[in-house]
């Protein structure tokens, strides 16, 4: 029998696209305002108004940012403290995750209490700040990195799915000679792929996006994540490196669109991880859903 929708069901369907249209439209609105504003020429940005199209192309904003070295320092900052910071976060949260999925681990329930204990209560930000400067992480990116390095909640959904891989596939892989490091690289971290690119996902984002740590932990302007610069720039309209380069360039640029040139920078990597991990991802949001 072959469904034919009624005029009630086409109506319903053409409603929910134009409305799923609009929200789209209003959600990329600030992503084309601010693109079109970083390329758009010197007179047309006096003018004022909301421009959604430049007039013409010009790269002058990019140029003045992408040549000065202090925006250039704190992207590299950012990408290591992305990439280290990432790769820290998976390392540890699997070497934990793994062993408290083992029934057989003594103290294993004392262990997590201790993990689901951490996701009530802190100790606060001074007591943290205290112990970041005891371990003498001021002023170097382990301060960003190692604080946070295991979170609780994303420890406790991986051990779930770690539990959830049939106990029968790790006994045949120690049957054919495979230690437990053996086991888990060959056999448990394959088949929780979908749950690693999430968290992949979730760290890296996480660690591109932060400046409240650095703030706290970090005095060098040097030693500056790109979010805090964006922070310095919006906030103070532009620090003292970027109204030298400013000054001294034989291109005008307003600050304004230096700091639309800077957000776009600061954006577009992270985007780009994106599609790397649609695949896996698609699959790593149903962790824990009910499957029929």
């Amino acid at each position: 029998m072959v469904y034919k929708p009624t005029l009630g069901s086409r109506l319903f369907d053409t409603a929910n696209v134009v409305l799923l249209i609009l929200c789209s439209l209003i959600t990329l609105f600030p992503f084309v305002y601010i693109l079109a504003t970083s390329l758009a020429p010197l007179s047309q940005v006096l003018r004022g108004g909301l421009i959604l199209w430049p007039e013409r192309l010009t790269w002058d904003a990019y140029h003045t940012i992408l040549t000065n070295r202090h925006f250039v320092g704190s992207l590299w900052i950012t990408v290591v403290i992305t990439l280290v910071g990432t790769f820290t976060n998976l390392l540890f949260t699997v070497f934990m995750a793994y062993p408290l999925a083992k029934k057989r681990l003594k103290g294993r329930s004392v262990i997590l209490f201790l993990v689901l204990f951490t996701m009530l209560f802190s100790g606060g930000m001074i007591p943290s700040y205290m112990v970041v400067k005891s371990l003498g992480l001021l002023n170097t990116i382990w301060s960003l990195i190692l604080p946070g390095a295991i979170s609780a909640f994303n420890l406790i959904i991986l051990k779930n799915f770690f539990q959830a891989i049939p106990e029968e596939l790790e006994e045949s892989a120690r049957i054919d000679g495979c230690k437990n490091m053996g086991v888990l690289f060959r056999i448990v971290l394959p088949l929780s792929m979908p749950a690693l690119a999430t968290f992949t996902l979730f760290y890296a984002v996480g660690h591109w996006n932060s400046f409240f740590s650095a703030v706290m932990y970090i005095t060098k302007s040097e030693l500056w994540p790109i979010q805090v610069v964006l922070r310095q720039m919006i906030i103070e309209g532009s620090t003292q490196e970027y109204q030298e380069a400013l000054s001294s360039a034989e291109i005008q640029v307003l600050p304004a669109t230096i700091k639309m040139a800077a957000i776009v920078v600061a954006t577009v990597p992270i985007l780009c991880v994106y599609p790397f991990l649609q695949k896996h991802f698609a699959k790593g949001v149903l962790l824990g859903s009910v499957k029929g």
